[in-house]
């Protein structure tokens, strides 16, 4: 937040500014509806991170309310995943990660033993919590679109709002059993007691960004783990 306000007081009496902001799902709070559509009242966040974006969406607005000349598009990620396709690009957890696939694919290299599974008694088809999984180069090509709209002026207000996912909603033992396929790795896992801060389920109504952005992601959560296991591959 300070690095936010940090910013945005640097952007003070310039000229056509033009601004994306990284927020995230995890503003919805434990939702009511699914899939999650922008107009989803923004409900208490269950976790520090969440209250960040929550917290880095207000200032946002307020400061295009009292700047004229800003514009700001906030881009609400789901769960981005994978790595570049050709394997040069990705993201190396340092430490314990604390998403699924980078973890996943860890247990598949033999440096974690196992999975624990939090929660398995959720009100989903399997009782394990369902999150949309986005593929990164997806997540990227949203970006682009949305600061051409802003550079274009084809904003229709000041601060704008879009959803970035896939609009599917994948169980975490669903998200074993594809990665398991892909890979071809046994994977450990325990079922635990529930989380604190987890959701029990976050997946995107997309059809905003489809519809004003001409944006919907093309690459498969299939594509994204063969990405991303080929980064790990090639990276070690």
């Amino acid at each position: 937040l300070g690095s936010l306000i940090n910013v945005l007081e640097n952007l003070k009496g310039r000229e056509g500014v033009n601004f994306i902001f990284s927020s995230s799902c995890t503003v919805y709070g434990e939702a009511d509806e699914f899939p999650i559509s922008e107009l989803a009242p923004i409900k208490e966040a269950l976790s520090p991170y969440g209250k960040t974006k929550q917290i880095g969406e207000e200032i946002i607005r307020d400061f295009a309310r009292a700047n004229s000349n800003f514009n700001a598009i906030l881009l609400r990620y789901f769960n981005p995943i994978g790595a570049h396709h050709s394997g040069l690009i990705g993201e190396r957890s340092s430490g314990i990660p604390q998403y699924l696939l980078p973890y996943l694919m860890q247990i598949a290299l033999g440096i974690r033993e196992k999975l624990n599974v939090y929660g398995g008694d959720y009100d989903t088809l399997d009782g394990t919590a369902i999150r949309d999984y986005i593929h990164v180069v997806d997540l990227a090509e949203a970006h682009l679109v949305a600061l051409k709209r802003l550079t274009g002026n084809d904003n229709a207000v000041n601060t704008e709002v879009f959803n970035i996912g896939t609009g599917i909603g994948v169980s975490v033992l669903e998200m074993i059993k594809i990665f398991k396929a892909v890979t071809n790795r046994d994977i450990a896992y325990e079922i635990v007691e529930r989380r604190p801060g987890d959701v029990e389920k976050a997946y995107a109504d997309i059809r905003k960004a489809d519809h004003i952005l001409n944006w919907t992601a093309k690459r498969s959560l299939t594509k994204a783990i063969k990405d991303a296991w080929k980064w790990e591959k090639l990276d070690l």
